[in-house]
């Protein structure tokens, strides 16, 4: 059993005869009455986002697990298929355990929570970020910079995302996993 002072980002919790991942938190200290911990939580299993707020030293139910290292191989409909880099084991996992599935490139290595009581994979954890390539972009205008300007592009994954005006189709543009937004053009 843990505490609300064990809150933290990723950490799996049983609640409401679920398993939750905590995506968010933020810790409230107000000046009258008594702390909190305000918690967005994702369901593991169904995908729903649902937040909730725990009284400060509230006992939670923590599950333990275990990540491993799995290469991600490819997609079919909602499923998708990764082989683990140790041993080469395959597995499959729905849409739902995925935060972020459009961003996903065949070969890239992801790192996927199991519990450790039945062995069962909770979620998919992203790298921090990937690079990909535009696969589908306007041109920008010269003079149409006036602050931030942005557009939309495409990139090989099919993912939409809010690039400078200044990027164009064949550049590789590195990508911020979490909230799925342009970071910078990629070094070559």
């Amino acid at each position: 059993m843990a505490s609300t002072s064990d809150i933290r980002k990723g950490l799996c919790i049983r609640f409401n005869h679920d398993i939750y991942k905590i995506t968010e938190f933020l810790h409230v200290k107000p000046g009258k009455g008594p702390a909190f911990v305000r918690t967005k939580l994702k369901s593991v299993t169904t995908g729903k986002v649902l937040e909730n707020t725990f009284s400060a030293g509230h006992k939670i139910d923590d599950v333990r697990v275990e990540t491993r290292s799995y290469q991600y191989l490819y997609p079919e409909g909602d499923t998708f298929h990764f082989m683990n880099t140790d041993d080469y084991n395959q597995i499959s996992l729905q849409k739902e355990a995925l935060d972020a599935p459009d961003l996903l490139k065949e070969g890239e290595v992801v790192t996927i929570l199991f519990n450790t009581e039945d062995n069962m994979p909770l979620s998919v954890d992203l790298p921090a970020h990937v690079i990909l390539e535009v696969t589908h972009t306007e041109p920008g205008i010269k003079g149409n910079t006036a602050t931030n300007a942005t557009k939309p592009a495409t990139v090989e994954t099919g993912a939409r995302i809010n690039v400078p005006l200044f990027i164009n189709e064949g550049d590789r543009i590195k990508i911020d996993t979490e909230k799925g937004a342009y970071m910078e053009r990629a070094k070559e």
